[in-house]
């Protein structure tokens, strides 16, 4: 096979790895009549840049037997691999072309994880010192990676990650089950983030990954695990991907999870990083799970703000934040704005960027409620 139709088979393999795109799931340029721009994603960067982004596998050989994956070993299906050298070339020949600006470069293990991570940081080095490429790398640190191969990844790369696929080791034992979650996984997050703490200048950014529902767990378990990354390992966020039965894997015949299910976790992580709040505040059913009828925020509101609506003239910045229909940014403006004096009217805020129709339920301004059209369904 040649380097693009390597690339055919290998691109499309990455839809099971969420990173930095728009709509938290990658899709392919429609640009269908070039083959050069079938496997450009068009990804949101850290910071919030566009870029046209090649997402690709170096191999789908794998060793592993994980119970849910289409790279498993012993799967019936065609693979296929890139050296270092041809994958280099084959995305410069790409950015030369003004198709691709930067890469994100993963790979199913064969032969180890620290195997496969020296090629994966021989591709990066080929990239940056041999073709001096500037752009943006994220690079994929594999399970069991040594320390210093986690350091040279993150000379190179603007962004690393690791696949926990779990949120703890019981749970990966049904996806994973010759994986180690505290020491191949866990740990080289935790190492990231003392490396990154140790660097000068420049600092990558680092995810992680979840399979959301292949081994039954509750997403409670998931935002537990997320916020302590969060507050222990800096990650920049965290990734959720829908399980989705494979043909001829064990899970073949496990229910998919529903895509608002995923929908809910992305809005959840989002209010335990940027919005102060806290696992345990979070509105879970009995069975630990986010209600998928509500926004979890708006449900939090509905519980706590109803009766008790948050005065916009005196509230501090972590009660702002509970509020529905204002951010970080929004209230960062609010804030300013008072200090020039009173808000009193709906308006006041539309012009700060508050989303006042989803506010004005849980809101006083001046001591008075504000007169808002009430909805004609349930959001």
């Amino acid at each position: 096979m040649d380097a693009l139709e390597k690339l055919k088979l290998l691109g499309p393999a990455t839809c099971f790895e969420p990173a930095e795109e728009v709509g938290n799931i990658g899709r392919a340029s429609s640009h269908s009549d070039d083959d050069d721009n079938a496997f450009i994603h068009n990804a949101v960067m850290p910071g919030g840049k566009r870029i046209a982004l090649l997402k690709t596998l170096l191999t789908s050989a794998c060793e592993r037997d994980c119970t849910y994956c289409p790279f498993r070993q012993g799967r019936d299906f065609r693979r296929a691999a890139f050296s270092p050298d041809e994958l280099a070339a084959l995305f410069m020949r790409l950015h030369k072309k003004g198709t691709a600006e930067g890469i994100f470069l993963s790979s199913a293990i064969a032969g180890g994880g620290p195997r496969v991570e020296d090629r994966l940081i021989a591709t990066a080095e080929i990239l940056r010192r041999r073709y001096e490429f500037q752009g943006y790398i994220h690079l994929k640190i594999m399970p069991g990676a040594e320390r210093e191969q986690v350091v040279a990844a993150m000379r190179l790369a603007n962004r690393v990650s690791v696949n926990l696929e779990a949120p703890n080791a019981k749970r990966l034992a049904r996806l994973a089950p010759h994986k180690d979650f505290d020491e191949e996984l866990l740990r080289r997050l935790r190492w990231i983030e003392e490396i990154r703490q140790e660097m000068p200048g420049r600092r990558p950014s680092s995810t992680t990954q979840f399979v959301v529902g292949g081994a039954d767990e509750s997403d409670v378990e998931i935002l537990t695990t997320t916020e302590y990354l969060n507050r222990q390992a800096g990650i920049a966020r965290a990734y959720f991907s829908r399980f989705s039965p494979i043909p001829d894997t064990p899970l073949e015949e496990h229910p998919p999870t529903p895509p608002m299910r995923e929908h809910r976790l992305y809005q959840a992580s989002f209010l335990l990083r940027d919005y102060e709040f806290i696992t345990e505040e979070l509105p879970f059913d009995a069975s630990g799970n986010l209600p998928l009828e509500s926004d979890p925020k708006l449900a939090w509101a509905r519980a706590h703000l109803s009766d008790t609506p948050i005065e916009v003239n005196t509230a501090d910045r972590r009660d702002l934040l509970r509020v529905p229909g204002i951010g970080p940014v929004g209230v960062d403006r609010l804030l300013q704005e008072r200090r020039r004096g009173h808000l009193r009217e709906l308006t006041d805020l539309n012009k700060l960027g508050v989303v006042t129709n989803r506010a004005a339920p849980f809101i006083l301004l001046d001591g008075r409620r504000p007169v808002h059209q009430l909805p004609l369904w349930p959001v």
